[in-house]
């Protein structure tokens, strides 16, 4: 069971639909026995709904794990994140390797003289 003061935004709550998790998108209080809640349904559709106390007793906040966790050091990111963007970089820049290049241009002749 859960209280009206449990509900906050970003919360995902069960009872609000049948056999349906929503996740908390706005809570508005109307005195201090109701709340109008916006929520988002798990196929992305919003809704909004009324509660009052006595709704509390069908109420469950739901407990969600972490589907995914990056738990590797930052600076290992960061390398390979920018290899993979030099990797894709011909995509946007086709001359890149001009620009980027530490060759010199040479000299050009000048009526069949080098400077």
């Amino acid at each position: 069971m859960a209280r009206l003061e449990d509900l906050k935004p970003g919360v995902q709550v069960q009872g609000i639909l049948p056999d349906q998790v929503v996740t908390l998108v706005n809570v508005t209080w109307h005195g201090s026995a109701a709340v109008e809640i916006t929520y988002k349904r798990a196929d992305g559709r919003p809704g909004n709904q009324l509660l009052y106390r006595s709704d509390e007793s069908q109420l469950t906040l739901s407990r969600t794990t972490q589907t995914w966790a990056y738990s590797a050091a930052g600076d290992t990111f960061r390398l390979a994140a920018e290899a993979y963007r030099i990797h894709l970089a011909h995509l946007f820049d086709p001359v890149l390797a001009v620009h980027t290049s530490l060759v010199l241009a040479a000299a050009a002749p000048d009526n069949g003289r080098l400077r």
